[in-house]
């Protein structure tokens, strides 16, 4: 028999229920402290997952991260830059952006940099533009990004704004804007903008700032404003190696040499406590180079051994060029075999010095070692290439060579490989054809295609193509004076005086000069300079006395000279006077006098060598029993024994 119970109340809890509350306060604890383990446990994943490189997974641990710290998303950030990979920053944008994190100026910062490393720009100014508490900090992150892809327009522009609400510049924004100015995508110069910025420097007392000065002293050296970077340097209460670095490479990129070395001289001499640096190394050795200074060089070469620099490969490269260039090939490619490491500036350095020699057939065999072992060529490696099959005369190779710059190497041709070409055809005589690529060209031809297309007609005295060249170039270059002299030597050539003239009174009308020529030799480690028709050159009797007599001996012999260089209305007695005092003959008529007799006379010229210099220095080698080694701005003469190198093809 069952019997049924009714139930038992429970009594209700006590009005104060100390117990109960106790278990109640200990279990809430006890949730947020594991929810708070599990969030930093989650946060310590990611983190090490992005210093590993696993940057996927920790984006899918990040999923399931309700509360990431700013140090995770900083990592994430960084992660996906060192793995270059857009799509995972997209996600961790994103993720940030859910979040609420987009407006932390730290990390909108960090998001900059990381779209500019990973070269999404338009995704850094959108991040930019969207975020509404702007420290300085972002401003320098966008500033750099923007000067990185060429945008300087846009810098100026937001630099601007940063300056009407009222936004002080720092040391980084200095820079970066300065920088913007040479490393914009705009066509109009920023030389104007750069000036202003030179001001605000001034005006904030920023000119003590060593890195803002150098920076400003490379600006103007890129804009060619030398005696602006001179100022500016000897301006600076403080200097380092990077500013004296930065004065020498200016005077070197802007064709003064000479001054590049004397500056060097002068660092190494009065800074004891500055160590030249690989960079101040490289930018010597090029003005060595300009020079033909090899005994110079070969000073710098040892400084470079005895300093540990010969590791450095821009060095290394560097000195490659210098020997070639100083007319001692075969130590440029002696210092080439011994290196350990070659980048393909290595092997264009030793392309374009065969190239430079006419040695058209070893810069082809050197391109395809390269080629073997791995090396992509740049497009630099195809100016060299084609220019060294200008040089010989390899006409049908250099076709080979061009066309297989997009079959093989997927490199599009600009107007440098497209000027190659229009020389390449144009000195072998093929006018028409070279007239044709001009046509055929997908990009619009500047001044260096038609200045190709003019040499060549100079060469071969087609009026009617230097006519249509000389034409654009007008337009293109208006205040070039050599394309006006080159138009007019091409119609002295077929004896049309009356469009001598013309010309030459276009020059006079526009206030244009002739550039003169300049030749540099090196004598006993000491360079001097010869420019044409100066009175006041080095020895100037002796050496007009010794050229006299040359001329006398070679009249004798048969040689007349090319007075028909001369454009003057003179008789021809004045005008082999002027023909005689052309730079290189003074050069050379020089080193006779001031070098032992068994010595290679080394001559640097800023012109091409004319026709009269080029057959005086024949008759010179031979009756004198010397070697004349005469690099032009195209190549490399070497006269021996009364014959050139360059087999009158030049």
């Amino acid at each position: 028999m069952w019997t049924f119970h009714a139930p038992q109340t429970i009594p209700p809890p006590p009005k104060h229920s100390h117990h109960l509350t106790h278990v109640s306060s200990v279990s809430v604890r006890h949730s947020t402290t594991v929810s708070a383990a599990v969030t930093t446990s989650n946060n310590h994943l990611i983190q090490s997952l992005c210093k590993k490189g696993r940057v996927k997974q920790a984006i899918q641990v990040l999923s399931n991260e309700p509360n990431p710290t700013q140090l995770t998303y900083e990592l994430l950030l960084l992660s996906c830059t060192r793995q270059k990979s857009l799509s995972d920053g997209l996600a961790v944008h994103r993720h940030l952006a859910d979040g609420g994190f987009n407006q932390d100026p730290f990390l909108a910062t960090k998001l900059v940099n990381m779209y500019s490393e990973l070269g999404s720009i338009d995704h850094a100014r959108q991040v930019f533009d969207k975020i509404s508490n702007r420290t300085i900090f972002v401003w320098n992150a966008i500033f750099r990004a923007l000067t990185l892809a060429g945008r300087g327009k846009e810098v100026f522009d937001l630099y601007r704004e940063m300056n009407r609400i009222g936004i002080p510049s720092d040391r980084f924004t200095y820079t970066y804007v300065l920088k913007a100015c040479v490393a914009s995508d705009s066509l109009v110069s920023l030389l104007n903008r750069g000036r202003e910025i030179h001001a605000h420097i001034l005006r904030h007392g920023y000119e003590t700032h060593v890195h803002i000065m150098t920076t400003l002293v490379d600006m103007y050296a890129r804009f060619g404003c030398v005696p602006c970077a001179r100022w500016v340097f000897d301006e600076m209460p403080v200097t380092n190696v990077f500013s004296w670095s930065a004065m020498i490479a200016c005077y070197a990129k802007n064709g003064m040499a000479f001054e590049a070395l004397e500056l060097f001289l002068e660092m190494v001499l009065e800074t004891h406590d500055l160590l030249p640096n690989s960079v101040t190394m490289v930018n010597v050795l090029q003005s060595c180079a300009a020079l033909a200074a090899l005994e110079q060089g070969k000073l710098i070469h040892g400084y470079i051994l005895r300093k540990g620099l010969d590791s450095v490969l821009p060095v290394i490269n560097a000195l490659v060029t210098m020997y070639a260039r100083c007319g001692k090939l075969e130590l440029g490619r002696r210092v080439f075999d011994q290196m350990d490491k070659r980048d393909v500036v290595s092997w264009n350095s030793m392309i374009s010095s065969y190239g430079i020699y006419g040695f058209g057939t070893k810069a082809i065999q050197t391109y395809k070692e390269m080629v073997v072992q791995g090396i992509s060529p740049s497009p630099i490696t195809f100016v060299s290439v084609l220019g060294a099959c200008s040089h010989a005369g390899l006409v049908e190779e250099g076709r080979i060579m061009f066309q297989s710059m997009v079959k093989e190497h997927r490199i599009y041709p600009n107007v440098e490989h497209y000027a190659c070409m229009v020389d390449l055809l144009g000195r072998a005589n093929r006018l028409d054809e070279a007239a044709k690529v001009i046509e055929d060209m997908r990009i619009e031809p500047g001044q260096t295609v038609w200045g190709s297309l003019l040499g060549a007609c100079r060469i071969h005295c087609n009026v009617e193509l230097a006519e249509r060249a000389s034409q654009r170039l007008f337009e293109l270059e208006p205040t070039n004076a050599g394309n006006y002299v080159l138009l007019a030597d091409i119609y002295a050539e077929g004896k049309m005086w009356d469009e001598v003239k013309r010309v030459k009174k276009l020059l006079d009308d526009r206030g244009l000069q002739k550039v003169s020529g300049r030749s540099w030799i090196e004598i006993r480690r000491k360079i001097y300079l010869f420019t044409s028709v100066d009175e006041f050159s080095p020895q100037i009797e002796l050496v007009h006395a010794l050229l006299l007599n040359l001329l006398m001996e070679m009249k004798e012999k048969g040689f007349v000279p090319e007075t028909k260089l001369v454009l003057y209305d003179l008789d021809e007695e004045e005008k082999e006077k002027i023909l005689l005092g052309h730079s290189e003959k003074l050069a050379v008529a020089f080193g006779l006098i001031n070098s032992s007799k068994g010595d290679t006379i080394r001559i640097t010229k800023n012109l091409r060598l004319c026709e009269d210099c080029h057959s005086v220095t024949k008759f010179i080698s031979k009756f004198t029993n010397r070697e004349i080694l005469v690099r032009d701005v195209n190549r490399f003469h070497h006269f021996k024994d009364g014959v050139c190198s360059c087999g009158d093809y030049w």
